[in-house]
């Protein structure tokens, strides 16, 4: 860490699942003296994807240095995957930023900038074999580190993945006592958060629901990886 007070950036953007956003926000939010900026191309408000609205506090073009920049997931992370304006600060901003994460299906959209290359990765199980085209190795894990890369599971993974940053960062005391003052003590009441613990009849019944955004994604990573080797080879060529 340097001298400053430490400092967050999370990405905003039309349609995210704000649990994905706002998980990591409670804890990075506790940490003393820390700055979190909510990050967007305006200040206008932007819409989750279960309709909260929700302020940006910084646009990209005038945001910070980073200590850790934070992606979070929803069906509006499609768009995502081939929006040069976000994809490009990402990339541009990866290489002065200590630590990057991605929540859910937010890995996604870190694969279409170039920064999962022959990374370890996690994402929504839903999703999980979208990570290989973009050079992943996708991981059957809530929370995944490779190097300075913390990527993690489905939506309520963002909240252990904050968590583990914080340890990083500041140490695990500080850490616990961020989870001890916001009561982060998982005691679900079904046992069916995954797709080995709900069984194939609720697995697939859910799959069913999610199958026109799952098709939507099928293009939108197929589209965000053909323009991800069109950057790079304009770069070389």
């Amino acid at each position: 860490m340097t001298d400053r007070a430490p400092s967050f950036g999370l990405l905003l953007f039309p349609d995210v699942t704000q649990l994905d956003l706002t998980g990591p926000y409670e804890v990075l939010a506790r940490v003393p003296g820390a700055q979190v900026h909510l990050l967007w191309k305006t200040l206008d408000p932007v819409r989750s994807d279960t309709g909260l609205t929700i302020l940006p506090t910084t646009t990209l073009a005038e945001a910070p240095p980073f200590d850790l920049i934070l992606v979070p997931g929803g069906g509006g992370i499609n768009a995502l995957l081939t929006d040069d304006e976000v994809l490009g600060f990402l990339e541009e901003r990866a290489s002065r930023t200590r630590f990057l994460a991605g929540i859910c299906t937010g890995s996604l959209a870190l694969g279409a900038a170039g920064l999962l290359d022959g990374k370890r990765a996690a994402t929504h199980w839903a999703s999980r074999n979208f990570l290989a085209a973009y050079g992943a190795t996708p991981v059957a894990e809530r929370v995944v580190v490779d190097g300075t890369l913390f990527t993690g599971g489905g939506v309520t993974a963002g909240i252990d993945v904050a968590l583990r940053i914080v340890g990083n960062l500041f140490g695990v005391d500080s850490a616990k006592l961020v989870q001890l003052a916001i009561e982060y003590d998982p005691q679900p009441p079904f046992d069916a958060g995954s797709p080995d613990r709900a069984g194939e009849r609720l697995t697939a019944d859910l799959l069913a629901r999610m199958r026109p955004m799952l098709d939507a994604r099928v293009a939108a990573v197929a589209s965000g990886a053909v323009a991800l080797q069109r950057r790079r080879s304009q770069r070389t060529g």
